[in-house]
């Protein structure tokens, strides 16, 4: 489409349509004006992709996850559907800046973090690589939270992302399915000696699909994430015909029932939490593999037997590990298969990707509560368990004695991760250090018991979103000297090693950056008021609040270097921005002081004139996607800085190095799979193995207070926290002083002080020498490719899914 023809049709769009005239349209106007127009486009692929799926029976893959984080989507599909240049040339021509008419859209409040960015990748690379695969999720009415600062305070608003119109999707009343909570089971015995059960006096959930396109990167395909809502089967006229005093019971129902799908993660704290989210959780698996039944029934005319030679089921960390009991009834009750037909159908349909070792992340539901709540699925999970530990005691001597840790129901616990093992035929780590302590450690019994079964799939972004969509001038100079084929075939990016070291192209490279820094220190200043240097190192940590994710040991270190500084307000040291972007579980009381304590010290040193501007810290609110867009390309060096052996993967290192950054970080998760490629040289590792800080969880022998006792630096700084130097109350940061010292520093934050300290003094020297800095840089992104998730997920379709691409 021309820029003429698209001035032609938002005409049309906003007069026609909208009722308004172009001269009077708002950039609102304009926005659900361009979203009709590429919906429009959209939607004829979408229908032929369909059709060619129902032509050609092709094996497909549903992706079942609680998150789908996957930002807007205006401009990434006007990307994907080859026609974001000429919309950008006719916004501009009609005096309009395109980024602004973007921006009108919410993010999806469809996720929190890493997990729900990871499944938006893995839909675009799906889709881009011609894969048949979808997305299931939950149409959250509300997402996790509004983050504001006040007062340096973290404060949770209501996240209302639906309050406008959501251009993209699509509801499917004559498809909604209901779902059955609670109530009686009766088993009969039928004149074949069979069972068959019956359901009485359950509580009716109807669950209505709305579809979501996912279009692939210009080749015509266009799948689907359909995301289920929660809606009481009782209308308004209902309620009316009943008597006054059953009115109000009929809407305190009706409100319970739209809370499954009204936001995302509940607080768990309480009973009443966790039965939300259980009901959640069986809500999305239950009435995704009724819809993927239907579906198979009504397309290919064969016994559900063949199932999984057409479908696989992927569920994205425990979280849907009810797909294998909710299989087995539908197959059972439904269906009417015996259990051993149905347990072979659904451990060769069922595979599984773990996503953390964290012990507060491998759920467990009471098993009465499971009992009370889906009473067929406890009766089918207690059988499974039954039969499961009875062949590990009769086949496995050597585990008869571990039958207790490996046991599905144990201590009056469902243990949702061993559940999603025993009944699926494929175990993912997401990093190669990740999955081999899954295998050596966290899941050493089950992976004796299936050796086969366990697999690493290290995770990727999508680098058409995160680098080409992101990072425009960067991806331009990228494809002038080694053209466009690194768009489709990622890989080519380690072509850019030949200019490593060329000194024209690498200037160019560092002009973009410092274009994309000032773009940034423009929008902190808008946001914040906070004036910063683009010249000045931009070092940027982003991604949830968690101990292990140590942004505290990150604010150490600014507190050092300011300590630095008052004593010696002349020392020698490049400018440095920090760049923090976080949120905290509501709930999380440690996370938010650390919070706190970020927002503190950026008062104190951002107000402090004798240090000359040496020392910016930033707290940009209500991180998300796009926030993450803005930062990313701008990013001089990555903060990855977790407890070795408690991050899986990450994803956030991918992206900043993908754009250039370098990265600061421990022997974690991804980073280690980074390091190897781009070299010791281009990295800067620092700090405690995951075998040495396994070893000290397991035999002890760290003490932090030694540290606190002969390192005159963090003996300061915990004294300045524990003395109120920071607050307005003398008592303010006591918390963490007495966390730290007390409970022996859980996540060895003092015992990696001195390596990291150590490891920003190398970021020094190297930052001061430009043209090591930029080829270290350019280092990094030639050898990014590595991780697309177009590589993931040709992993996971060659060797997981069996899947074949739609040519």
């Amino acid at each position: 489409m021309t820029t003429e023809k698209w001035i032609d049709e938002i005409k049309h769009k906003t007069e026609k349509v909208g009722g308004i005239s172009l001269a009077d349209a708002s950039e609102k106007d304009l926005f659900y004006a361009i979203c009709g127009i590429v919906s429009e486009e959209m939607n004829k692929n979408w229908i032929d992709t369909q059709d060619l799926y129902k032509q050609t029976q092709t094996k497909q893959v549903y992706y079942l996850s609680m998150e789908f984080l996957i930002g807007r989507l205006l401009e990434s599909n006007l990307l994907n559907t080859g026609m974001l240049d000429a919309c950008n040339e006719a916004l501009v021509k009609m005096g309009y800046d395109p980024e602004k008419v973007y921006s009108i859209e919410h993010d999806a409040g469809l996720g929190n973090g890493g997990l729900g960015r990871l499944a938006a990748c893995f839909l675009e690379s799906i889709a881009s690589l011609k894969f048949a695969g979808h997305g299931c999720g939950i149409r959250y009415r509300y997402g996790l939270f509004e983050q504001r600062i006040i007062h340096g305070h973290q404060v949770e608003l209501p996240d209302y992302w639906l309050k406008e119109e959501y251009p993209w999707e699509t509801r499917k009343a004559e498809e909604a399915i209901d779902i059955h909570f609670g109530g009686d089971i009766h088993m009969l015995k039928k004149n074949d000696g069979s069972l068959e059960f019956k359901y009485e006096n359950t509580d009716k959930v109807t669950a209505v699909p709305y579809d979501v396109p996912i279009a692939g990167y210009q080749n015509g395909v266009v799948n689907t994430l359909r995301l289920w809502s929660a809606e009481s089967n009782s209308g308004t006229t209902d309620m009316m015909s009943t008597q006054n005093s059953q009115y109000f019971h009929h809407l305190d129902h009706k409100h319970s029932i739209e809370q499954i799908s009204g936001f995302l993660y509940p607080d768990d704290s309480g009973y009443d939490g966790k039965v939300l989210r259980l009901k959640q959780q069986y809500f999305l698996v239950s009435s995704s593999l009724k819809s993927i039944i239907r579906q198979y029934k009504k397309n290919i005319s064969r016994s559900l037997i063949h199932l999984p030679e057409k479908i696989v089921i992927q569920i994205n960390d425990t979280h849907p590990s009810l797909a294998v009991p909710e299989l087995m009834r539908i197959l059972m009750d439904e269906e009417r298969f015996g259990w051993d037909d149905a347990w072979e159908i659904t451990t060769k349909t069922v595979a599984y990707t773990n996503h953390t070792t964290l012990s507060e992340a491998l759920e467990k539901w009471p098993q009465d509560m499971v009992k009370s709540l889906l009473p067929r699925l406890h009766m089918i999970i207690n059988e499974i368990n039954e039969r499961f530990c009875t062949e590990v005691w009769n086949n496995y001597p050597e585990l008869q004695n571990k039958v207790h840790e490996l046991a599905i129901i144990a201590d009056d616990q469902i243990h949702m991760a061993r559940l999603a093992i025993v009944g699926s035929f494929s175990v993912n780590g997401v990093a190669r250090l990740h999955t081999e302590i899954l295998k050596k450690k966290e899941m050493k019994n089950f992976y004796t018991l299936f050796p086969d079964r366990f697999n690493n799939k290290t995770n990727g972004i999508t680098h058409r979103r995160w680098l080409l969509q992101v990072n425009p001038e960067l991806s331009s100079l990228i494809t002038d000297v080694i053209g466009p084929q690194w768009i489709t075939r990622p890989n080519q990016l380690i072509s850019l090693l030949r200019y490593s070291r060329d000194e024209p192209f690498l200037d160019r490279v560092s002009e973009v950056k410092l274009r994309n820094k000032a773009k940034l220190a423009n929008f902190i200043h808008e946001k914040t008021g906070i004036t910063v240097n683009e010249h000045s190192i931009f070092d940027v940590q982003i991604k949830r609040l968690h101990e292990y994710k140590r942004q505290l040991l990150n604010i150490f270190h600014v507190i050092h270097l300011y300590n630095e500084l008052k004593d010696n307000p002349n020392l020698d040291i490049t400018p440095r921005t920090f760049i923090f972007g976080a949120k905290a579980a509501p709930s999380y009381y440690f996370a938010k002081e650390v919070i706190k304590l970020i927002n503190r010290m950026a008062s104190i040193i951002n107000n402090d004139a004798s240090i000359n501007d040496k020392l910016k810290v930033v707290f940009l609110e209500n991180y998300n996607v796009s926030l993450a867009e803005k930062i990313i390309p701008a990013t001089d060096i990555s903060e990855q800085i977790s407890t070795a052996s408690k991050e899986a993967s990450g994803t956030g290192n991918m992206k900043m190095m993908m754009n250039g950054a370098l990265t600061v970080g421990t022997l974690d998760g991804a980073n280690i799979e980074i390091r190897d490629l781009v070299g010791d040289r281009n990295i800067f590792i620092f700090g405690l193995t995951a075998d040495e800080v396994l070893h000290y969880y397991h035999h002890g022998g760290y003490v932090a207070r030694d540290i606190y006792n002969t390192d005159e630096r963090v003996r300061r700084i915990l004294d300045q926290l524990n003395e109120g130097a920071f607050g307005s109350q003398e008592i303010e940061f006591k918390d963490i002083y007495y966390h730290i010292l007390y409970h022996n520093d859980p996540y060895f934050v003092l015992k990696d002080f001195d390596a990291y300290i150590e490891a920003h003094e190398l970021v020094e020297q190297a930052y001061r020498d430009k043209s090591t800095w930029m080829n270290m840089s350019m280092t990094n992104t030639a050898y990014s490719g590595k991780f697309s998730s177009d590589r993931t997920i040709q992993e996971y379709a060659s060797e997981i899914w069996k899947l074949k691409r739609m040519d």
